[in-house]
């Protein structure tokens, strides 16, 4: 980005900031083992925003985003929903980007339109080539052969990742500075590890994984740390 546009960029979001001061802390309506979800909280602890969580089990009851109450939050009934700023937000890459404008503290996309696109491009192939394959509601129809096919479609999406991530890694995804890359990739490489995927055959995946496990923002934030985390899953 030109000197001009990131000032520009940076006097817009202090402006808004001036303007739309939050009211009360944003809420997220998740579920502890939810990649969505996880991706949320690690934009939240990144950005250092204070939060409210309400958890929505999605296995208990036959399913807690199937309620009429949820389903005025999220209509697809999923996780997760965020209310922030008086509206409601129910994708976890348009959250991100929404906190990413609109609050301050390192950015979550590089200011960069090429390294901008790569994020995108990471980002994109983990939340709709290899994510959504294994959510529960697609695990759920599948039945006995639910670990073969997480696997099987894990597999696919981390041999095309693993190049794209060799050409664009440095100490993180893209270059040397977190961003949504990053927290889009720690929750896929936990589901990969949940279903046994080997990830010895990815080493820059499981490199990228192991280095960013070491920050803070995604320890507060793993699936064994928050409120709905059942007691024998707790770190």
């Amino acid at each position: 980005m030109y000197p001009w546009r990131r000032a520009l960029h940076q006097s817009q979001n202090a402006d808004w900031l001036s303007d739309h001061t939050p009211i009360s802390d944003p809420v997220l309506h998740g579920y502890f083992r939810s990649s969505c979800s996880w991706r949320v909280r690690i934009a939240f602890a990144l950005k250092g925003v204070e939060y409210e969580q309400i958890p929505v089990n999605l296995i208990q009851d036959g399913g807690q985003q199937h309620t009429d109450k949820y389903k005025t939050l999220n209509p697809m009934r999923q996780v997760p929903a965020v209310e922030i700023d008086g509206i409601t937000l129910t994708q976890s890459l348009a959250v991100i980007q929404y906190v990413d404008e609109t609050r301050p503290g390192p950015r979550l996309l590089p200011a960069d339109p090429k390294k901008r696109a790569q994020v995108r491009v990471i980002s994109d192939l983990i939340a709709s080539g290899i994510q959504p394959l294994q959510n529960l509601s697609v695990i759920q129809k599948i039945g006995a052969d639910k670990a073969q096919w997480s696997q099987h479609f894990i597999d696919r999406g981390f041999e095309a990742l693993e190049p794209i991530l060799k050409e664009t890694a440095g100490k993180y995804c893209v270059g040397d500075e977190i961003s949504m890359a990053d927290i889009c990739l720690v929750p896929q490489v936990y589901n990969a590890e949940r279903f046994k995927v080997d990830m010895g055959k990815y080493p820059t995946i499981k490199r990228l994984n192991e280095t960013l496990l070491e920050l803070e923002a995604f320890k507060v934030s793993h699936p064994s740390r928050q409120p709905d985390t059942p007691a024998d899953l707790r770190a």
